[in-house]
């Protein structure tokens, strides 16, 4: 998604005296970090960028290393939106320990070498993770998927004639082109109405997201976008 528009003023203000806090600690033998964006205020450094690279290719079993410029973009404005759904977020309890327990596992699997405990953590530890950081980004997750459900899934409704549309003008098509047997359409609905009404729940979100960037101060000082800090 792209980035929302630039704002100046307060939030350039902040960033500047992040940087000169930042600048200062350098100075004083200490680690370096850099502010890369700024939502409603909140600043996202570097390294929570890292962090975020790190996470995805953990979740999805890569090499942090593999991710392209593109994709290191594409997860800086993932962390945007995170903030923009977080903004949204009333108090809420704690995620369900055994739903949390039930996504690590989820991750877990991925790592057919992970099968004991020293060597998961040590998995964790190439990446940079631990398990504490681990769960509370899936918890993270957890609860904003819980709040998009909650926002947008009551607005969807996937009719009988939306089905039957889809499974005329392409699933039977493509079943055709691929030289495979025609599923009739009853053994298909319910994987057909699923199907878009996930479709229909990204529009939304991508709408959703839209809207809050619209109305948000969203800064990105000039930066190498996509490549690390040396």
């Amino acid at each position: 998604m792209k980035l929302g528009r630039i704002k100046l003023g307060k939030h350039c203000a902040l960033a500047i005296a992040v940087s000169l806090a930042l600048v200062a600690l350098s100075q004083a033998g200490q680690i370096v970090d850099r502010v890369v964006t700024s939502v409603n205020g909140h600043v996202v450094l570097q390294s929570d960028w890292e962090q975020e690279v790190a996470f995805e290719a953990f979740s999805n079993a890569r090499d942090p290393d593999s991710f392209t410029a593109a994709e290191r973009n594409a997860a800086l404005d993932r962390l945007i939106d995170q903030e923009l759904l977080r903004e949204q977020l009333r108090p809420s309890q704690p995620v369900p320990a055994e739903q949390l327990a039930a996504r690590v596992a989820e991750v877990r699997k991925l790592y057919a070498d992970c099968a004991t405990d020293e060597a998961w953590h040590a998995k964790l530890q190439r990446y940079e993770l631990t398990q504490s950081s681990l769960e509370k980004r899936l918890g993270d997750q957890i609860q904003l998927m819980k709040l998009v459900e909650d926002r947008l899934r009551p607005s969807i409704q996937i009719d009988q004639q939306a089905v039957e549309t889809y499974y005329n003008d392409q699933l039977l098509p493509d079943m055709k082109r691929a030289g495979s047997r025609a599923t009739p359409l009853p053994e298909v609905y319910g994987q057909i109405k699923d199907l878009l009404a996930e479709r229909k729940m990204n529009e939304l979100l991508s709408g959703w997201l839209a809207s809050l960037r619209s109305g948000s101060h969203i800064l990105t000082p000039e930066s190498s976008a996509g490549e690390r800090n040396p």
